[in-house]
This record gives C-alpha cells, structure tokens and sequence, in this order.
C-alpha cells in the first residue's frame, strides 16, 4: 500500500462528514471536531460534565472519565488527534439507559493528561484498566472508534479478563510506515478553530500542545498493530465500518476480522470514516443484536 499523507486522509474524511466548515456557532457550546450546527441545548456537555467526571492516576498521568447510568458496565472510547468525548454522545445517550457507561478522555485528549513518556497503545491499554478497576469488579464490555478501538484491541488482548466484548469501530491492520502523519496545531486550528479553542480551553497542559501533535503524529508513522495482537484476543468482536472509510481501508478491516478468532464483521455501505456520525441508526442497528448475545 502507497504512503500516504496524513493531511490529505483527514481532509477526505471531513469533506464527506462536514461538507464545510461550520462558522457562525457558539464558541462557547461545547461542540465535536468538524460538527456541522449546534447540538440541542438539553445536550449533555460529554468530556465537560462536572457532575459525572472523574480522574485515576494511571503511570505517568491523569486520565479523565465520565461515568453515567447504572447496570452491566461498559467502557467508550473516542478518536484519536481530532476525537473527544462529545462525538460519542449518542452511544453514551443511548447505552446509559440500561447500563453503566464509562465514558473515557484517552491520554492527552480533554481534559487527561499527556504524560511524560511517548504514547502507544500499550499504555493506553493500562489507562484503561486502572478505569476499570477503579469502578467495577466485572469484565466489561468496550466501544472503541479508530484510536479507540486499537486501544480496545490492545486492552482486549493484554486483559482478557477484563474484557467480556468489544465493538471495534473503523479500526483493521496496520502496517509500519502505510501512512505518514504530519499534524500541527496550524493545520487543526485551520480546519476548525472554534473546536481547538475548546480542547485547549479543557486541556489540562495547554502549554504542551505543539509537543502534543509532535509525538502523536510520530506515534501514528511509525505504529505497527501486529497480527499477533488480533489473534490474541480471545472475547468476541464485532468489527464495524464504513465502506469508504478514508483512515481504515475496507481491505484492512477486513483482515482484522478474519485474524479475529471470535469476529463479526459489518460493513455500513457508502459511509466514511466517522462511520456513526454520519448514520448512527445502522451502526446502532449493527451493533443491537451483538451487545445482546
């Protein structure tokens, strides 16, 4: 597969999802990357909600988390550079009505930490399970969207007690060096001011944050999810993504799935990368009868 430019992957992707960028907002509302028009002023304010917020000191940083809901646990994941935990209120609206719903700002995103060491999904897998830990005694179940759900791939095969299912959203395999990040603060702010100026509002180390895209673009070039690490996880997946997903090529998923041992694959036709954002009803359909099992 041809490297190819990080800028150009994400520009695809928010094209499809945001058609333009959505000026004239509230800066003060709180708002997901790229996010076309308000959110109903009765929206929960996810990533931001002093009411439901939490911290556990895991390694070398705070991580932040929400916690929403009661009954069989489950743990949310966002994106990664551009994801936040508002981007999964619909899955959080939704799957807190029946259950306990952890709803985590991985390292370095919100209002968590970066830490001092360089990221990788190993250590987000252990940000994960100090979560965990700290509010339940059972295995849960994990909801991951791209960086998401590579740290559910990782926290699924590192703690298999831990996890009783995973959803895998927009996430395959990943060969050293098919894609060459380049992301600084320039080119996010140019691609949506209004929502970096809230990130760096909520960010703990405002201070950190061109060091912040530095070692996160050199952790997304020189990152390699090994086939090892799919076959290891033992719980069943439900790997899920749109067709013309920009970031995980369907080919990519697709192997994912068949190195699975206990995989389901489904593939919402047409839609890109943030897969959910664009038609949330299929991939609630999608993953209905999965978290029933």
């Amino acid at each position: 597969m041809n490297k190819l430019r990080s800028e150009f992957l994400l520009i695809c992707c928010l094209l499809v999802l945001a058609g333009v960028n959505a000026l004239g907002q509230d800066s003060k509302q709180l708002r997901h990357f790229m996010q076309q028009g308000p959110l109903p002023s009765t929206a929960v304010p996810y990533g931001n909600n002093p009411k439901a917020g939490h911290y556990v000191k895991s390694g070398d940083a705070r991580i932040y988390y929400e916690v929403y809901g009661r009954g069989k646990p489950i743990v949310i994941m966002h994106g990664g550079i551009f994801g936040s935990t508002v981007e999964m209120g619909r899955f959080i609206d939704s799957l807190s009505k029946n259950n306990k719903v952890m709803a985590v700002s991985t390292r370095g995103h919100g209002k968590s930490e970066m830490g001092k060491s360089e990221p990788n999904y190993e250590q987000k897998a252990r940000d994960i399970n100090a979560i965990i830990q700290e509010e339940t005694s059972d295995s849960v179940t994990v909801l991951g969207f791209s960086d998401g759900a590579y740290t559910g791939y990782y926290l699924a095969a590192t703690f298999p007690a831990k996890v009783k299912k995973l959803v895998a959203i927009g996430a395959g395999t990943w060969k050293k060096g098919w894609r060459d990040f380049k992301v600084t603060k320039e080119m996010a702010f140019g691609l949506d001011s209004l929502y970096w100026k809230q990130q760096v509002t909520l960010s703990p180390e405002p201070q950190r944050i061109d060091e912040w895209f530095t070692s996160i673009s050199k952790m997304y070039s020189s990152i390699e999810v090994k086939k090892d690490l799919f076959k290891a996880i033992k719980c069943p997946v439900l790997v899920l993504s749109g067709e013309l997903d920009q970031n995980a090529p369907l080919e990519t998923v697709i192997d994912a799935y068949r190195l699975i041992p206990r995989a389901q694959l489904g593939i919402i036709p047409s839609a890109p990368h943030p897969v959910f954002l664009v038609n949330f009803d299929a991939v609630w359909a999608s993953m209905k009868p999965f978290l029933l099992l």
